[in-house]
């Protein structure tokens, strides 16, 4: 019997991806988001530069009031990063290689952008406190972090594909 979401479901202890799994799917979407951010950094630089001119030799580039632009662009761009891959197929790339997807909880769709943008503000704060967002899913049935429950999501393990 071929399993499927639905059926990884009546199992949650089995079907939910364990602490360990999620921070190195973590970790392989951080290096993600490093290549992503120095190319956004260039990027706006190279818009700086071409806007306010070349600084002189030896001087930083200066950014004025546009800095705090450029971060909030970056944020943004970040969050788009997350909401794109989750609402498209349900995973980013470490999240992929470490064989787990997102579903929303109710329907076990793909999530919503909605749903996306909400668990993109909220899981940060699930590493506050070393992580205490992370470690409630021990405490809940369906083995959901904090930000899965803000979000109404949920992670499941995938089967291994077949050779």
């Amino acid at each position: 019997m071929k399993k499927t979401a639905y059926t990884q479901i009546a199992n949650p202890e089995f079907a939910t991806p364990s602490l360990i799994r999620r921070f190195a799917a973590m970790v392989y979407d951080t290096l993600l988001l490093a290549a992503v951010s120095i190319l956004y950094g260039a990027i706006a630089t190279g818009i700086n530069i071409a806007v306010k001119g070349a600084p002189a030799t030896g001087e930083r580039v200066s950014w004025g009031a546009f800095g705090i632009i450029v971060f909030i662009g970056w944020i943004l761009t970040l969050v788009y990063f997350f909401c794109y891959f989750w609402k498209k197929s349900g995973q980013t790339l470490g999240m992929k290689t470490w064989r787990m997807k997102m579903y929303d909880a109710n329907s076990m769709q793909l999530p919503s952008y909605s749903q996306c943008a909400i668990r993109c503000c909220c899981a940060p704060f699930s590493l506050l406190l070393f992580g205490i967002g992370y470690w409630i899913m021990y405490l809940s049935p369906e083995r959901q972090t904090l930000h899965d429950k803000l979000s109404r999501t949920r992670i499941l393990l995938q089967e291994k594909a077949k050779k």
